[in-house]
C-alpha cells in the first residue's frame, strides 16, 4: 500500500465508529452552504445518509487501483448526470466531507490527512467528471410501463419502453427513478433481458421490509406509470469470444441479469454447454420458473437445477444454492457468472473459491433491493 492509501484507511479508523454522525454533519454542512443542493436529494434522508457517504469513501481508499477503478468512476460520472451534478458540487462535497471527518476525529486528526483526502477525492473527482463531459446521451431516459404483473407475494415483474432510443449491454444494471411514487430516490437494478428490436426492458424485483423504492416498484407502479432510466453500468457481460462451458448461479432477483445473457446466449451459442442453477427460500420465490423450464426445453444446450433453502417439500435440491452448485461439477474449466444478494454471492465466490475454479473466470453482481 502506498503512502496515500495508508494515510486514507488511518485516517477513516479514527471516524469510522462515528459514521452515522459524520454523515449527518456532512449532510448538514453541504446544505448550510449550499441550500440549493437540497434539491437534488430525497426527501427522506434516512437511507440516502450512509449511502453516499459510504460511496466516496470506497472510491477514495481505493485511490491505489485506481487504474482498475478507472472505467467504474467515469461511468459513475456519467450516472451522476441525472442528479444534474455540475463541477463545482464536487468541490463542495469533497470539502464538506473532508470538514465532517476533521470535526469528529478529535485531536488525532492531522495536516497530513487533509492533504490525503483532498488529494484523492482531486482525482476521483477528475476522472468522474471526465466521464460526466464526454458523455453525449442525455442525463437519463424517460420511459413508459407498458406491463406489470405480481409472480409472488413481494415479486413484481414489469416491462417498460423508453421514449428514446436506449443502448446497453446484456448482464448491465440501471438507476430506476419513479417521479409519482418517490421522487428522487433512485435505486439500481438489472435489466432482464438482452437488447431487443421493439427496446423494451423487463425488471425483477423483489419488495423488502425497508426497502421504499424496491416496495413502490411491487406494489404501487402501475401500467402508464412514468419512471427515468439513468445509464447503464456494470461489466457482467458475456465474452463471445470464450469457448468455456458456462455456469449462472443466481439467487432470488439475481435472475434477472442471468435471464439477460442467456437471451443473448440464444442468439449465437451452438457449443457451449450452459448450466443454470437458481435458488430462493421456498418454491414460490422460485418466480420464473416456468419461463426457465421453457427455454431449457427449446435449447438443448441449457440445464437447469433449483434449489429452496426453507421448503422441505420441495421436490428439487435442498439447501442454500451455494452449496448445491458444490454438489455438481467438476466446474474447474467453466466460466462463472453469480448474481443474487450481498451474503448468497459471499458464499458462492467462497464455495468456487473451495472448488478452485480461478477468480479470473467468475464474475459476480452483489444487490440489495432498497
Amino acid at each position: 500500500m502506498g503512502d496515500l492509501g495508508r494515510l486514507l484507511k488511518e485516517s477513516w479508523s479514527l471516524v469510522e465508529e462515528h459514521q452515522d454522525k459524520v454523515a449527518g454533519y456532512f449532510y448538514a454542512r453541504l446544505f448550510l452552504s449550499y441550500p440549493d443542493l437540497r434539491d437534488l436529494f430525497p426527501v427522506h434522508m434516512d437511507v440516502q445518509r450512509s449511502r453516499l457517504l459510504n460511496a466516496i469513501v470506497t472510491a477514495v481508499q481505493s485511490i491505489d487501483d485506481a487504474d482498475k477503478f478507472t472505467d467504474y468512476l467515469r461511468a459513475l460520472g456519467r450516472d451522476h448526470r441525472k442528479f444534474h451534478v455540475e463541477p463545482e458540487h464536487y468541490e463542495v462535497v469533497g470539502g464538506a466531507l473532508i470538514e465532517a471527518m476533521r470535526v469528529h476525529a478529535g485531536e488525532q486528526w492531522s495536516v497530513e490527512y487533509d492533504e490525503a483526502w483532498a488529494e484523492a477525492y482531486a482525482k476521483i473527482a477528475s476522472v468522474m467528471l471526465q466521464g460526466a463531459e464526454t458523455d453525449t446521451n442525455p442525463p437519463f431516459w424517460y420511459a413508459e410501463v407498458v406491463a406489470h404483473e405480481r409472480r409472488a407475494t413481494d415479486v413484481s415483474v414489469f416491462t417498460v419502453l423508453p421514449m428514446q432510443p436506449f443502448e446497453f449491454r446484456a448482464g448491465q444494471y440501471v438507476s430506476i427513478e419513479c417521479p409519482r411514487i418517490q421522487p428522487r430516490l433512485w435505486r439500481p437494478y438489472s435489466i432482464a433481458n438482452a437488447p431487443r428490436r421493439d427496446n423494451t426492458l423487463e425488471f425483477h424485483v423483489r419488495a423488502v421490509g425497508a426497502g421504499w423504492v424496491s416496495s413502490a416498484l411491487v406494489r404501487r407502479l402501475e401500467v402508464g406509470d412514468m419512471i427515468r432510466l439513468a445509464a447503464p453500468m456494470g461489466t457482467m457481460n458475456l465474452d463471445r469470444r470464450s469457448t468455456r462451458d458456462t455456469v449462472f448461479v443466481a439467487g432470488g432477483t439475481g435472475l434477472a441479469p442471468v435471464k439477460s445473457l442467456l437471451e443473448e446466449l440464444t442468439r449465437y451459442n451452438r457449443t457451449r454447454w450452459v448450466h443454470v442453477f437458481f435458488g430462493a427460500r421456498n418454491r414460490e420465490d422460485l418466480y420464473d420458473l416456468a419461463e426457465l423450464n421453457r427455454l431449457a426445453a427449446r435449447y438443448p444446450w441449457l440445464s437447469v437445477v433449483t434449489a429452496c433453502s426453507d421448503d422441505p417439500t420441495y421436490p428439487g435440491e435442498q439447501g442454500n444454492i451455494s452449496d448445491v452448485v458444490a454438489r455438481y461439477g467438476p466446474w474447474s474449466e467453466h466460466d462463472f457468472f453469480v448474481s443474487g444478494s450481498g451474503p448468497m454471492v459471499k458464499a458462492t465466490l467462497k464455495t468456487l473459491a473451495e472448488l478452485q475454479v480461478p477468480s479470473i473466470r467468475v464474475k459476480y453482481d452483489s444487490f440489495t433491493d432498497l
